[in-house]
């Protein structure tokens, strides 16, 4: 193991040594020649003379600042120290900074192929790549709400995706690419720590999208079950084995294809209403409100309630089952959800005891 160790040594670090820590070394060795060469010429000339001040000297020489504080007065100083920094200088500071710059553009390159890892704590994971203006559409939903916020965290997987679009990019999303049923995938994305993941059909024409995504959640499921994981499919027949994989939140974007062109065509208009009212964006949304309640009480007591914080109580939600149109009386449960329209969310509906 010992000899294993040495020769990676060896061969990393003394043989082909990265360019910078070669540029570290340089700049050591010559700020080491000046600052000594300086205290060798000048010090019997100055006893008061510092080995900082001969350091410092070095530095203004060598990036050209040349402040006139400390200067050689002897010609060894000047000629065989004075005059090698300087022109070492123009020559070295141009290295170090072509150094620093590669090193730069090579770490945003590789943030832009998906080849580097995340350090995200609390951030939203997307998974598979559908196209951009979906992506787009969804961001935009997202970070409207209070709850993510413009400044979430964002982070995209997809195994095939060659680079992050710049327009991805503009809003700060970062990329992993690779397999997202792998756990090193996973864990490069940080989903240990993340709070949400969205794991997208990658392409709706395909049926078989739908088993990598039972994929996908069995391994979100096995590698941070805590992560509260929404999952789309395209056929509804794929809603149980999602639900066995440990999925919180079922999508399946042809059942609503249909609902809407079936409305559309009984009750024009109906797909602009309902657009309204799931976009964050604009208009009235629709909200599931939790309930803070005593015994006893009753559907007209929430709806006050949501009235006057400007919202419409339309309904309730209970154990799953939605119930709309719920008359005054109705009496309430403990867990039970109302279903409102308004401007901007509610935390929670508070009902006097």
């Amino acid at each position: 193991m010992m000899q294993v160790l040495l020769r990676m040594f060896q061969r990393n670090l003394v043989v082909n040594p990265p360019m910078q820590l070669r540029a570290v070394v340089l700049l050591t060795a010559i700020l080491a020649y000046g600052t000594s060469g300086f205290l060798y010429f000048e010090l019997p000339a100055n006893p008061d003379l510092a080995w900082t001040d001969a350091l410092w000297y070095s530095i203004v020489t060598l990036t050209t600042v040349g402040y006139g504080d400390f200067f050689p007065k002897t010609a060894g100083g000047r000629f065989l120290v004075g005059v090698p920094l300087m022109v070492i200088g123009i020559g070295l500071l141009g290295f170090i900074l072509s150094v620093v710059a590669t090193a730069l553009i090579a770490s945003k390159t590789k943030e832009l192929k998906g080849m580097s890892s995340v350090t995200f704590s609390g951030h939203l994971v997307l998974i598979n790549f559908p196209s951009l203006p979906k992506l787009l559409r969804l961001l935009d939903e997202l970070t409207n709400d209070p709850r993510i916020g413009r400044s979430a965290q964002v982070v995209l997987v997809d195994k095939d995706l060659d680079e992050l679009p710049s327009e991805l990019g503009a809003r700060q999303v970062r990329y992993v690419r690779g397999d997202p049923t792998r756990d090193d995938t996973l864990q490069r994305a940080g989903m240990n720590a993340a709070h949400h993941a969205i794991v997208l059909t990658r392409d709706a024409g395909d049926p078989a999208s739908d088993l990598l995504n039972v994929s996908i959640a069995l391994a979100i499921e096995s590698h941070a079950g805590q992560v509260n994981t929404v999952v789309e499919c395209l056929d509804p027949g794929t809603r149980e084995l999602l639900t066995k994989a440990g999925c919180d939140r079922i999508v399946c974007s042809a059942h609503f294809d249909a609902l809407y062109v079936s409305q559309e065509l009984l009750n024009p208009g109906t797909q602009d209403i309902v657009a309204d009212l799931l976009s964050n964006g604009q208009g009235q949304q629709l909200y599931l409100t939790p309930i803070v309640m005593g015994s006893g009480q009753r559907f007209k007591e929430v709806a006050d309630r949501a009235a006057a914080a400007g919202h419409v109580a339309i309904g309730l939600r209970r154990q799953h089952v939605n119930q709309l149109n719920v008359a005054p009386d109705y009496p309430l449960q403990p867990d039970d959800m109302a279903v409102t329209i308004g401007a901007r969310r509610v935390d929670r509906f508070v009902l006097s005891a």
